[in-house]
């Protein structure tokens, strides 16, 4: 199956977002893909990029939609005018992560929760450590907020972008969340 990509640059420097033509699969921080540096990817007809041979026309037009909509989603985000993600997604993992990845996605905008809470959400509340393990293999940062999971004691842990980037993406949520709630009638959004 070919894999689509598009590079981006954000606030926090590039993002390579990949798809296989339907979802949206990985966003990967600069070009460096899995300790790798991900290979040259080739030009399709459309001007689409694909690591594979071109697949039919169809498909690349709407991997190119695909990406253009994550493209427009993150940067609506670090402008402050999104919260939620509606791209489709589909990242690979195994049902324990996947449930990690989902109650990810509940965590509300510019708030945390600890490895242990979220173990505890799962149904499983003496695995907070396979919680940080499947929250470090989230393919899709950002997205899927992993960078909203911090330490029990408060303490921000590891993020596949590096530590700077988690606080510059929580401080952008904190600083436009409470932005957001100072202006009245917005107090129910939180």
């Amino acid at each position: 199956m070919a894999l689509y990509s598009k590079e981006i640059t954000t606030p926090c420097g590039p993002l390579t977002l990949l798809c296989d033509g339907r979802a949206l699969t990985a966003i990967r921080f600069g070009r460096e893909a899995d300790g790798r540096i991900m290979p040259a990817p080739k030009k399709g007809r459309s001007g689409a990029e694909t690591h594979e041979n071109e697949e039919p026309a169809q498909k690349e037009r709407a991997a190119r939609e695909l990406l253009s909509q994550a493209a427009r989603e993150i940067g609506e985000y670090f402008a402050g005018r999104r919260r939620a993600f509606t791209v489709p997604t589909a990242a690979a993992g195994t049902p324990f992560q996947q449930a990690v990845w989902n109650a990810l996605k509940e965590i509300p905008y510019g708030e945390t929760r600890s490895y242990g809470e979220i173990a505890r959400q799962i149904g499983h509340p003496r695995a907070s450590r396979a919680v940080g393990q499947a929250n470090n293999r989230n393919p899709l940062p950002i997205v899927v907020p992993c960078h909203r999971v911090i330490g029990a004691s408060g303490a921000l842990t590891g993020y596949a972008g590096g530590l700077d980037i988690k606080v510059r993406l929580l401080e952008l949520e904190r600083t436009l969340r409470m932005r957001s709630c100072s202006v009245p009638g917005n107090a129910s959004s939180c």
